[in-house]
């Protein structure tokens, strides 16, 4: 079985519009061979808690105008650390950067197939070291760039 052309359009949508929100690592698995409860998984994640929240209210406004879909469920929203939307044929994972780290959904679906994303998800794939290591360059000076 593989994901449904609902699903892919799902997912589509939901990488476009947390890249449009800058969200770090955007990645999607095909998980509708070990998993019956559906058909993929959106990875996303934020370096702030408030980014994290920006870019579940961005995915969650663009699948209900353009695709009219709205999540069965979604938890997380108090803390903003991890939050998941699952809208039954896919569930989105918006985490900040140290959970992303901690918990390595990757490693859990790595197996899966990887599913294609529009150009600008792509693009954020190792923007969450880059920022970790600008961060760690900004900790050691005190502060950041005064060029």
């Amino acid at each position: 079985m593989t994901a449904t052309d609902r699903s892919l359009e799902l997912i589509t949508t939901a990488a476009q519009a947390a890249a449009d929100k800058l969200a770090h690592d955007i990645i999607a698995y095909d998980v509708s061979d070990v998993l019956s409860i559906t058909d993929a998984f959106l990875l996303a994640s934020a370096p702030s808690d408030r980014q994290v929240k920006s870019i579940v209210d961005e995915i969650e406004e663009r699948l209900l105008k353009e695709l009219g879909a709205k999540p069965v469920r979604r938890e997380g929203d108090r803390e903003a650390r991890w939050v998941l939307l699952d809208y039954v044929d896919i569930v989105v994972h918006v985490q900040h950067s140290e959970e992303r780290v901690f918990y390595a959904l990757e490693r859990l679906w790595k197996d899966c197939p990887e599913l294609d994303l529009p150009d600008d998800a792509k693009a954020t794939r190792g923007r969450a070291a880059e920022h970790a290591k600008l961060q760690a360059e900004e900790d050691i000076t005190g502060f950041g760039d005064l060029r």
